[in-house]
């Protein structure tokens, strides 16, 4: 089942796609059919009674790790997000005027169904409530070291669009077998794999799960393929992952 949240009739609402509408699941209109475009699409994901840690993977992909001319991770190479940097599908993402370099990362974001700790990879999937799809923006003039992305780079607000499904876990067979791709204004500059991943999706909750407590509502962003380019004020970016969504998101010039 695809799940998402969105804002509509003045509150926010847990909602369900059926019959490509979407059908919401609760409070006073539960029952009720709304078009897609007729609301406000939030982050797919439920509050959580704690901060939501949200985990980021970089150079998770060979050919990505080689299109920036490094040597792929010999462990997870990861670092942190605020849950500030989420916005939803349709939403916009600012750019700095100043900046010369921004581009998108398309990710398949592995939500943690139930705490999670010592996990063991052959138990992994038992502990995913959901995927969805990620834009992690990244601006590389901010970069000072490729392999620890500072604050500037990766946790800015508006610069991890997600969504716009929470699809059951349930409901996709094999999440190391799916397409993803991006067009950025219709053109095709990504593709890849979620096959080509360094460290597959288990291997990172037991990674993970060794160390820290992955409680339930937390994300893992998995990582880009090669094929990132420079995108600017205007342009709309969509990201899409096979049998789980297309994600869009537009870029506009932020205020100096």
């Amino acid at each position: 089942m695809k799940h998402a949240r969105i804002a509509w009739s003045g509150a926010i609402q847990q909602a369900v796609e059926s019959d490509g509408q979407l059908l919401i699941i609760q409070g006073p209109h539960k029952g009720h059919r709304v078009d897609f475009g007729d609301v406000v699409w939030l982050p797919p994901l439920a509050p959580v009674p704690q901060p939501r840690t949200v985990i980021a993977l970089g150079l998770n992909y060979a050919d990505h790790a080689k299109e920036l001319a490094f040597k792929a991770p010999e462990e997870p190479l990861a670092f942190m997000k605020g849950e500030a940097s989420l916005i939803g599908h349709k939403s916009l993402t600012l750019r700095p005027a100043d900046v010369a370099y921004m581009h998108y990362e398309c990710e398949l974001a592995v939500v943690i169904g139930r705490s999670a700790r010592h996990v063991k990879k052959a138990d992994a999937y038992d502990f995913i409530a959901g995927y969805t799809v990620a834009n992690d923006y990244a601006i590389r003039d901010y970069l000072e070291n490729w392999y620890r992305p500072n604050l500037r780079v990766k946790n800015r607000d508006t610069c991890t669009p997600i969504g716009p499904w929470l699809v059951d876990a349930s409901d996709i067979a094999n999440p190391m077998a799916l397409a993803l791709q991006t067009t950025v204004n219709g053109q095709v500059t990504q593709s890849g794999n979620t096959a080509d991943m360094v460290f597959d999706v288990p291997t990172l909750i037991e990674y993970f799960s060794s160390f820290m407590t992955l409680n339930p509502g937390d994300l893992i962003l998995t990582g880009t393929p090669d094929g990132i380019v420079n995108v600017n004020p205007g342009d709309v970016v969509v990201t899409e992952i096979e049998n789980i969504g297309a994600l869009i998101n537009t870029l506009v010039k932020a205020n100096p």
